[in-house]
């Protein structure tokens, strides 16, 4: 029955979500996205799709912000962050990409659940996400789901309460947010 799957879908992001981030890193990212001049977004597969989300929800925000990919992406520096996503932090492309920020002086803040991770060496900000990667399980968490599913729906979901956050320091509104969205659609 579809609906005791979802139920069970539910439940699984419940766990990962509800009981295993830490506020201080969510606090501590927000800080980073309100004084970055620039933002840069990055991740692969299924993870890159859930922080292009949350790309277009920042520049809906009012900020500065790209999806590593876009031809728009422009030069990073000091003032700027880069945010990246990977379950693993040993995604070969993106850590030449971290390298490379790290280089130019840009502040990288990583969401993984890999916090040791090639990556996590070298990110100035970690936020840990509890959900099983295609390099680690994580203990006490199993879910049907097939390879990382779980932890990407937890990153869409997880993306979307920090526009709520950011939401309530910035006092943008659902209105004002739709000032900046595309009108060429």
């Amino acid at each position: 029955m579809i609906n005791n799957k979802i139920e069970i879908i539910l439940n699984e992001i419940r766990t990962v979500l509800l009981n295993k981030v830490e506020q201080k890193n969510v606090d501590q990212l927000i800080s980073e996205v309100l004084k970055a001049e620039k933002i840069v977004c990055c991740g692969a597969g299924r993870v890159g799709m859930a922080i292009k989300g949350f790309a277009m929800r920042l520049g809906h925000l009012g900020f500065n912000a790209y999806q590593l990919g876009d031809t728009t992406v422009p030069s990073i520096g000091e003032k700027d962050l880069f945010i990246v996503a990977s379950g693993s932090g040993e995604t070969k492309t993106i850590l030449e990409l971290v390298k490379i920020a790290k280089v130019n002086n840009s502040k990288i803040f990583l969401i993984s659940g890999s916090p040791n991770s090639s990556m996590g060496k070298l990110a100035d900000y970690v936020l840990k996400i509890s959900a099983p990667s295609k390099t680690k399980e994580i203990e006490g968490i199993k879910s049907i789901q097939p390879m990382t599913t779980l932890n990407e729906q937890s990153l869409g979901i997880l993306f979307d309460s920090f526009v709520l956050e950011i939401m309530e320091k910035t006092e943008e509104t659902h209105e004002t947010m739709w000032n900046r969205h595309s009108n060429l659609e």
